[in-house]
């Protein structure tokens, strides 16, 4: 039996408790709590489910990942990568624009992660491009969006969130499964970046002298050997994604204090105290998210969903188009994890209805989570950018339509044309 007033409770408390400026961790927690004490369960059991959502061999992938990320993030690598992108598309009009869109793929592939992303590569081109005479709202804009690659693309920790909310789909599979969105994001952005230039009149990038190319090659093959050693160690079948993220660590610190030597040894001890700080929140925000999704399936608020879409047309397509629609109006208010955690557990069940593929979903999923990170009013990305740039938000988001419609027509593409992401994930499957 459906327990209309607990439902309301539950969404009421959601959304005071977001209104009173309360982190999502204890908002989460605190609405499922009090649901529960109106429903007369006892309250040992979010403690319970807090407890069993963050006890999960899984969920070491996503410190060991944060870290490596921090490693390469804390040295120099961001320019190299920058000087690595440039060989291949720095020499034509708007090259720092189009530099900047492969510059963010490549750290993407390490960090995993938007806002290092847009902090690392950011802090080098956006002064390097108003320097060369590129608007600033323009290089905040190339240089936010681009970092939205780094979601989609592995070791993204933002695939792992959705693996666990997903009830364990494959992490292996999701990996693979953003490979071709990622390069098609990635194509999409270059091509819209290059046409603003070229309508714009921007300079064509500094030539690269041939007596740099082999040191700027190796320092780039050095730097996105993170990226190879976590893909191929998952692809080959040597190590899992957790053992993936160890290596990645290891390898990740040796290069960063004994080859290249950026940071002395004694600046390990700040890495580490940043990442467990992120790895703290990521974690009490899952195990909030685990009670609070207990919650929710207590009350079949996933079934009411489910029922309520179905209600409005059987059509996936159509199905389909709404759910965009939805997490993208979310994207506005919710920031990116606590959206993954929320909003799987309640939607999942409508797509795989319809005979959605997980991994499909799932890439669908974290695209629209990322393109509401340079929106206002929580586009943390967007922040970021803005900061780093010296902009306004105003300026910075007018800047952005064109890179946001764009990446709204990849995520149609995606979400109509299911191949693109699962053709990977099939192939090594052997389907």
């Amino acid at each position: 039996m459906i327990n209309t007033a607990a439902i309301v409770i539950l969404v009421v408390t959601f959304v005071v408790l977001l209104i009173l400026r309360f982190p999502i961790s204890i908002t989460l927690a605190g609405s499922a709590l009090i649901t529960l004490m109106y429903l007369q369960v006892p309250w040992v059991v979010v403690g319970q489910r807090m407890i069993q959502g963050i006890n999960s061999y899984s969920l070491l992938t996503i410190p060991f990942f944060i870290l490596a990320g921090q490693i390469m993030s804390a040295g120099g690598m961001a320019l190299r990568i920058v000087n690595f992108a440039q060989l291949f598309v720095g020499a034509v009009r708007g090259g720092l624009a189009l530099v900047n869109c492969v510059a963010c793929m490549f750290f993407g592939n390490i960090s995993g992660s938007a806002v290092a992303d847009v902090s690392s590569i950011g802090s080098v081109l956006i002064p390097a491009m108003k320097k060369k005479g590129y608007d600033a709202d323009y290089a905040v804009a190339v240089t936010t969006s681009a970092s939205i690659q780094g979601v989609i693309v592995p070791p993204s920790h933002n695939l792992v969130l959705y693996s666990i909310a997903a009830g364990g789909v494959s992490i292996s599979s999701l990996f693979l499964g953003g490979i071709v969105p990622g390069l098609c994001l990635l194509v999409t952005l270059m091509i819209v970046s290059y046409l603003i230039a070229v309508k714009r009149g921007y300079a064509k990038g500094d030539p690269i002298k041939w007596s740099d190319v082999p040191k700027i090659v190796r320092d780039g093959f050095l730097s996105l050997m993170t990226g190879v050693i976590i893909l191929g160690g998952i692809l080959t079948g040597w190590f899992t994604a957790t053992e993936s993220g160890a290596m990645a660590c290891a390898y990740a610190f040796i290069l960063t204090f004994f080859v290249y030597r950026d940071v002395p040894l004694s600046g390990f001890y700040l890495i580490l105290k940043r990442t467990l700080r992120t790895v703290a929140m990521v974690l009490f925000l899952i195990a909030a998210s685990d009670a609070f999704g207990w919650v929710l399936a207590y009350l079949q608020i996933p079934a009411l969903v489910t029922d309520l879409f179905l209600s409005i047309s059987d059509n996936p397509y159509i199905i389909m188009l709404l759910i965009n629609v939805l997490l993208l109006l979310l994207g506005f208010p919710m920031d990116m994890a606590p959206m993954i955690l929320i909003m799987t557990p309640i939607l999942l069940p409508v797509v795989t209805s319809m005979g959605i593929d997980p991994v499909h979903f799932g890439i669908i999923m974290i695209l629209n989570c990322g393109i509401g990170l340079i929106t206002p009013p929580v586009g943390t990305v967007l922040f970021v950018g803005c900061a780093i740039g010296r902009v306004t938000v105003d300026q910075a988001t007018k800047a952005s339509w064109p890179f946001f419609l764009a990446m709204c027509g990849v995520l149609l593409l995606l979400t109509y044309m299911p191949g693109i992401t699962l053709w990977l994930p099939h192939l090594f499957a052997g389907k």
